[in-house]
């Protein structure tokens, strides 16, 4: 109680009489109908040059600086400029996956034979996954339902491994520029409400997702009662995302009831969102609501932090974000959103601005969200520490959650045999492991 993170693009200032906390940058956009009518021309060049600009800047310092290359679009640029403007002896770095579910290898490789640099590479497996979370629960201080930092946390020991201190990330570009589903999705489900009871609209939904058509058992109709759940409250600032809270929200029930019955939607969960939140947000483009959202939540809060700078920093590695220099991001709140969602092509401008530097194929491909695979490096992996903390004894010695849902969902998991479980059992095993790991560590002093 009463400990806080000084919020995003705030500063305190400290006396001896008190503490004053003020905001002193915050991100804004133009009115829905303000957007200048420029071409993407126009814009690619401006971008272009703040981006390189941002880059120099990123690179100064005392040590060798290196990079990530996921295999995706927004690394793969920022790999590029290096190598091409800057350092020819550019060493990049990346983490590949045991599960081919979740391995971007191919791409990685690709890109490494194009711009032909010194590349390190480290695989995450189940087992090495499961085996970190302890410290990523360590560093990161919170509860989280991902278990995605842990590969981060192998790919900054890596790094410290070859005595590399700095490297260039390219977080933000998705936040910024258009890339998650979750911004598509909203795109056409405010389509979709147009015409409530079209049975071709939502068909569109199966472009982002196409299992949909593939999962037997769940069946369309069930997919589409999903999907249209508050489908027509298109004046809810929170529209591109309350879908995704209300699902997630079902973690929830495995907390004992004491907690439990503090998430009731009646206890005004969402105030403390409701008082924060620009007073502008219904003056914007619904696109630019959604990316709002998205960097003052998800991209500040765990991104950043619990993913990013403290898994790097756990190692001792300093990480340096290009795509979110306070210049390009006052710039590229500019954009006109067609040109940042092309109909359904995301990230177009910038795919726009840097296709001569980069191969087809990585222009091309399909967007694929970074994640990391979860039951499989926690349930079902007997050398993870997590066995530990999940046993019910120890369920029931800290006292957060209900060891009988929790042996449920452990039962669910071991009868998987390593299928894919729904993502929000997934989450809750993360939720509840770094729950109790953190108790473990902080509370227990374990």
């Amino acid at each position: 109680k009463n400990i806080f993170e000084l919020p995003p693009g705030h500063l305190m200032t400290i006396n001896k009489e008190k503490t004053h906390i003020q905001q002193y940058w915050s991100m804004s956009f133009p009115n829905l109908n303000d957007y200048d009518d420029k071409p993407i021309s126009y814009y690619s060049e401006k971008l272009k040059e703040l981006l390189y600009d941002s880059v120099t800047i990123r690179l100064r310092a005392d040590v060798p600086v290196a990079s990530y290359l996921s295999g995706g679009i927004d690394s793969s640029i920022i790999s590029s400029l290096v190598k091409k403007h800057h350092n020819n002896d550019l060493i990049t770095f990346s983490v590949a996956f045991e599960d081919k579910n979740y391995d971007e290898r191919k791409y990685q490789m690709e890109m490494v034979k194009h711009i032909q640099t010194d590349h390190r590479i480290v695989e995450a497996t189940y087992s090495s996954i499961g085996d970190v979370f302890k410290d990523v629960v360590y560093f990161a201080e919170k509860p989280m339902i991902r278990s995605a930092p842990a590969p981060l946390f192998i790919l900054s020991r890596l790094v410290r491994e070859n005595n590399i201190k700095v490297v260039l990330t390219g977080e933000g570009a998705d936040e910024v520029f258009g890339g998650y589903n979750i911004f598509k999705e909203d795109k056409i489900r405010r389509f979709w409400a147009k015409y409530p009871d079209s049975k071709v609209r939502p068909e569109l939904l199966t472009t982002l997702y196409p299992y949909i058509n593939k999962d037997a058992s769940q069946g369309k109709s069930f997919w589409q009662l999903f999907f249209k759940k508050g489908l027509t409250d298109t004046q809810n600032p929170y529209y591109s995302h309350r879908l995704r809270w209300d699902n997630t929200s079902y973690i929830k029930r495995f907390f004992k009831k004491d907690y439990s019955k503090l998430f009731d939607e009646n206890s005004h969960i969402l105030q403390p969102l409701d008082n924060s939140v620009s007073k502008d947000i219904m003056k914007w483009h619904p696109l630019s609501r959604a990316q709002y959202l998205e960097m003052t939540l998800f991209m500040s809060g765990y991104l950043l932090s619990s993913q990013g700078d403290r898994m790097m920093m756990g190692n001792s590695v300093e990480g340096r974000f290009p795509f979110l220099d306070h210049r390009l991001i006052e710039f590229a709140n500019t954009i006109p959103p067609e040109f940042k969602i092309n109909i359904l092509n995301e990230k177009y401008i910038l795919k726009h601005a840097y296709k001569d530097i980069l191969p087809d194929s990585i222009v091309k491909r399909d967007k694929q969200p970074y994640r990391a695979p979860i039951y499989q490096c926690f349930i079902q992996n007997d050398e993870s520490k997590t066995n530990n903390v999940l046993n019910k004894s120890k369920l029931d010695e800290f006292g957060y959650f209900d060891s009988k849902f929790v042996d449920k969902l452990i039962e669910k998991a071991n009868n998987a045999n390593g299928q894919p479980i729904a993502a929000r059992d997934d989450m809750a095993i993360v939720g509840i492991t770094s729950m109790q790991m953190l108790h473990q560590h902080f509370v227990e002093k374990n």
